[in-house]
């Protein structure tokens, strides 16, 4: 007969679920997995020293004196105690990074500005030519001063070279039409007749 919900199903107090043999045979005769199979203890973890502990710097040595009390100082972690904060190892920084050329980024923005004009019927790229000129004087000073920059002068040069080829032949592009436009004849165009 079976008891009322319980963790595990019972018979009269008595478990009924248990856990199949090892595959190697061997049993628990106690049942219980928690125990001990024989009568001899557990040995115990080993306990290794502290890594962290200071070592003495010769047997009988007194320990550093403690670092002085500030009264005043605020509520928190105790001060360290009696050890002077590590010291930096001089030639392991890294070195500043260069600065980034300013014309550079000029010219980055100026034939940015000049390719987004070329919306205005292709004329505005022309604004790319002056980006252009910015770029190759930008990564002339890059060379010569050793600063950072040069895929902004690079950018600007790209971008500048491509706006302006566009601006040109939207340009030619808009004097043909002119000039086709005005050889048109007018009677063509004169609906009176």
């Amino acid at each position: 007969m079976l008891t009322t919900l319980t963790a595990h199903p019972t018979r009269d107090g008595e478990d009924l679920m248990t856990y199949p043999p090892p595959a190697d045979g061997w049993s628990n005769p106690t049942g219980d997995p928690t125990q001990p199979v024989s009568g001899q203890p557990i040995p115990a973890q080993p306990v290794a020293q502290d890594p962290y502990a200071p070592a003495a710097a010769y047997p009988g040595a007194l320990p550093p004196p403690a670092a002085p009390v500030d009264p005043y100082a605020p509520q928190g972690y105790p001060p360290a105690a009696g050890y002077p904060p590590a010291a930096g190892y001089p030639g392991y920084a890294y070195p500043p990074a260069p600065q980034n050329n300013g014309l550079a980024i000029a010219a980055m923005v100026v034939s940015i500005i000049g390719a987004l004009g070329l919306c205005g019927y292709g004329l505005g790229g022309w604004i790319g030519l002056v980006g252009a000129i910015l770029g190759h004087v930008a990564k002339r000073q890059i060379k010569e001063r050793g600063e950072a920059g040069e895929g902004f002068a690079l950018a600007g040069v790209i971008v500048g070279w491509i706006a302006t080829v566009i601006a040109l032949l939207a340009t030619i592009a808009i004097v043909v039409f002119i000039v086709w436009a005005a050889n048109q004849d007018s009677s063509s165009f004169d609906s009176t007749n």
